[in-house]
């Protein structure tokens, strides 16, 4: 049904070479070498944009190990590459690993048993401990450089490790396409994005309140926080109006009580409007604040009015901004009480009652304030004990604080409505696989607060590529920044001196400062098109493949890689990144939960797929639907399994039955003179038309269902209807139709199960038919006269037979002296054109067929008695 267009159509007909023993097991190496040494799924840089499918692939966290989640996302992307191949498209599918970042520092600390301290000098013959320490305070502390050389050493052995792995799955992934987004090209093409970016204005600089890991120590961006409920209990206590009158507060967080900048009240609270503009005293610390009002008060929380703290949550952020609130700031870094007593508290009772506070942790700090609190009888009943959400970074084990830090900013559409509007619209330019995963992308964009916040104060990742000029006092001016040149790039201002000055003037008044931050992981991910495309470095690579056609990603990163990488491409490109995204769901585990490394509940790929082999874990992979959340089942793999053992077993039957190459059909039909012949290849033509319109629709899992619903017919009824024919019991015409309509559906069934199912159809293409398959055609549907439901009537009918022998508990080759079919008319029409086949498949004598109503039955089967039964 489809002509060979990429290496499989040769002059000769391959030799039938069918093994005695087809099986699985070692087919995933010897092929993938095979793959590797032919160049199978290399992609030709000789295109031209029309004729290339280019993929935008997930680059995974290159630090520690795969899990089964990644086998089921990527094999969704590869039987989508593999189909595109097959169409005749130019396939441009790299791989990229992403080992940049706070996970790869975390995997070397723990695997070198080392600390990083950029004081530190390099050392160029250091070499971590070959046992690391087992406590973190025994840890090897080494210099930046030397750090970043062993996350670069170990990132590189994690790779090989994950590269095997994925060509063991199959992945037909071009692997001469590879990148890191850690290597020189990957730093370049970052940097010179972000200098872009900073050139538009599109980058600035801002001293503002910052979400802020203590542990980690270091800014995180909206993107990266995850709500987590934690236990916490609400503390009433007053503030004291000039008349002494007692203003009630609820708060969770009675440390932040120095920094109190303002009481808040909803407008509309007739209990606080007398007092909005005038000023309170805070309790303990004696100082003054103002009593305003906003709508973001809730007058049925609490006590309904709150106490604003700078800054204890992001309302208090969004308070302090559009409120104009002076900025009380008491938490340092290091998630402790800074240690000098801020002005802005006066009193000498006030100062007293700091330094109890001074340098403790939230945690002692909060016990403090509730014990002065509580010595001056100033707290309002119990305690009352709440869980409630706390925003955490994704990667952290400590709630968030927010502090006062400098740091660099992308304009996203967060405080921009035209931008906003602008992404927004990028969104429609780009097809979501399933349609509805474009709303979580324009509810991500609805919902920002702020700009997206690209700069860490890590040691691992791309360097923000700027110096400072410092005046005479040794100040940084960074109102100035010094830039590279563009040739200059990739560049380390920690180590490189800045343009026009020389290393000696690092840090010395009127030399200069390197920028000490690196980029945010994502602000170098969101450019993987950029990076893999070739943009800056090769225009015409990068011509033939933007913007990319397919960027398939989980739907849980709809908020951090799919909306920057359209945030960076809007910008740079002006245009949208790729033409779809096909999103992907969760692999659930028993109890429905999300597998992931954090909760410990994750399988090893390695072990099912040697188990159960790489074409049945695809087979699983593949029978979800994109978007769809999918529970790890075994069951499922072991029925891939059994598909593809089916697969040899049937084909090494049809193979020996006599078709070959040449039995093909494609255009000249007046072979096939049989009518079951003919029916089974127009229903296969017809799963042909139904499975390319799946996958043009990007439902492959319905392209799956639709070609394995027939192959099991083609199996269980065809198979066993034709084998008298097959073997020529009817005359030449009817063997030679017969191992047409064999050889025809083979083929045919090879390619379409082909994207599915990658090393048992190679095996048996190779059994037959030179080249792979995986350069054929994908095969299409060749229009054939025939009643595409007559092979299910005389199947039915067959079924009803072999039920009759099994009943009766005799054999199913007993020879069945006669019995009646009763059908409708239009059935009893189809069977009489499958008769000669059914009363071969059925070892019947004489089948009566009678018109009746309803459904097909088989009833008076008079069976042989054994000695009757003819002699083998």
């Amino acid at each position: 049904m489809a002509e060979d267009t990429q290496g499989t159509d040769t002059p000769s007909t391959a030799p039938i070479n069918v093994p005695d023993k087809p099986a699985l097991e070692g087919l995933e190496a010897a092929l993938t070498q095979r793959w590797l040494a032919e160049g199978t799924y290399k992609f030709n840089p000789d295109t031209t944009r029309e004729q290339v499918y280019s993929i935008d692939t997930p680059p995974p966290t290159a630090s520690g190990s795969l899990h089964v989640g990644h086998m089921f996302s990527f094999t969704q992307t590869d039987v989508l590459a593999r189909y595109q191949r097959m169409i005749g498209k130019n396939v441009f599918y790299p791989m990229g690993w992403d080992d940049n970042g706070l996970p790869t520092e975390r995997r070397v600390q723990n695997y070198y048993g080392v600390r990083c301290d950029p004081a530190i000098p390099y050392d160029a013959g250091y070499r971590a401990p070959a046992e690391p320490a087992k406590n973190q305070r025994d840890f090897d502390v080494v210099s930046r450089r030397n750090f970043i050389e062993l996350c670069e050493e170990l990132a590189v052995e994690d790779e090989k490790v994950f590269e095997s792995l994925f060509q063991q799955l199959g992945l037909s992934v071009d692997w001469q396409l590879t990148y890191r987004t850690i290597d020189d090209a990957s730093r370049e093409v970052s940097q010179r994005a972000f200098l872009a970016n900073l050139a538009a204005g599109d980058a600035y600089m801002a001293e503002a309140p910052t979400l802020w890991d203590i542990t980690f120590r270091t800014a995180v961006a909206q993107a990266e926080l995850e709500d987590r409920e934690v236990a916490g209990a609400y503390y009433r206590y007053p503030f004291f109006t000039e008349d002494g009158e007692k203003i009630y507060v609820e708060t969770t967080r009675p440390e932040l009580l120095a920094a109190c900048a303002a009481l808040v009240a909803n407008p509309d609270d007739e209990r606080y409007q007398p007092l909005f503009g005038k000023m309170v005293t805070s309790p303990v610390f004696g100082v003054e604040v103002e009593v305003k009002a906003h709508p973001l008060a809730k007058a049925d929380k609490g006590s309904g009015i709150a106490m604003v703290c700078t800054f204890g949550d992001l309302t208090d952020v969004t308070w302090w901004r559009e409120l104009q609130l002076p900025t009380r700031a008491i938490v340092g870094r290091d998630g402790r009480i800074v240690g000098e007593t801020p002005d802005w508290i006066t009193t000498d009772a006030g100062r007293t009652a700091y330094e109890a506070i001074a340098g403790k942790t939230i945690f002692s700090a909060k016990e403090a304030v509730v014990e002065l609190l509580a010595a001056e009888d100033l707290i309002d009943g119990e305690p009352k004990k709440i869980m409630h959400p706390v925003n955490f970074y994704e990667k952290g084990d400590k709630p968030l604080e927010v502090v006062t830090s400098r740091q660099w900013y992308y304009r996203n559409g967060g405080r921009d409505e035209e931008r906003r509007a602008r992404l927004i619209a990028r969104g429609h330019e780009i097809d979501f696989h399933p349609a509805f995963m474009r709303s979580r992308f324009e509810n991500w964009i609805s919902g920002l607060n702020g700009d997206w916040l690209v700069s860490r104060q890590r040691f691992f990742g791309v360097p923000i590529p700027v110096w400072y000029p410092l005046d005479a006092e040794g100040n940084p001016r960074y109102d100035a920044p010094i830039v590279p040149l563009d040739e200059q790039l990739p560049v380390d201002p920690a180590a490189d001196a800045a343009p026009g000055y020389d290393e000696a003037q690092r840090g010395v008044p009127g030399g200069f400062a390197g920028d000490a931050d690196i980029l945010d992981t994502w602000a170098t991910s969101s450019l993987t098109p950029q990076i893999v495309g070739g943009w800056s470095r090769d225009e015409d690579l990068f011509a033939k493949v933007f913007p990319f056609d397919l960027r398939p990603q989980g739907h849980d990163i709809i908020r951090t890689w799919l909306f920057s990488s359209v945030v960076q491409a809007d910008a740079l490109q002006h245009a949208a990144p790729w033409k779809h995204a096909a999103i992907s769901g969760w692999i659930l585990d028993p109890d429905r939960k999300k597998m992931s490394k954090s909760k410990g509940n994750v399988v090893v790929p390695t072990d099912v797929l040697d188990e159960f082999g790489s074409d049945a874990v695809r087979y699983w992979a593949t029978s979800a639907k994109l978007g769809a959340d999918t529970a790890y089942e075994i069951a499922q793999m072991k029925i891939g399994r059994r598909l593809a053992i089916k697969l040899l077993n049937a084909s090494k039957f049809v193979l020996n039955l006599g078709a070959t190459e040449n039995s093909v059909v494609s255009t000249d039909l007046s072979v096939l003179t049989n009518p079951l012949d003919r029916a089974v290849l127009a229903q296969l033509a017809e799963v042909v038309r139904q499975s390319t319109k799946a996958f043009e629709n990007y439902d492959y899992a319905r392209a799956l269902q639709i070609t394995e619903s027939f192959f099991w017919q083609f199996t269980d009824d065809y198979v066993e209807l034709i084998k008298d024919r097959a073997y020529g019991a009817a005359g030449d015409a009817e063997q030679a139709s017969v191992l047409a309509a064999l050889a025809t559906s083979l083929d045919t069934l090879l390619r379409l199960f082909a994207p599915f199912l990658p090393f048992a159809t190679e095996e048996v293409w190779g059994w037959w038919r030179n080249g792979s398959v995986h350069r054929a055609q994908w095969p299409t549907a060749v229009d054939v006269d025939g009643d595409t439901t007559l092979l299910a009537t005389v199947g039915t009918a067959l079924s009803g037979v072999r039920k009759a022998k099994s009943e009766a508990k005799v054999k199913q080759r007993t020879e069945v002296l006669s019995a009646t079919i009763t059908a409708s008319e239009s059935l009893t029409t189809q069977l009489k054109a499958g008769l000669g086949d059914l009363k071969a498949a059925s070892n019947a004598r004489e089948l009566t067929l009678v018109a009746g109503d309803g459904e097909l039955t088989v009833s008076d089967v008079v069976l042989a008695a054994p000695e009757e039964q003819p002699k083998a």
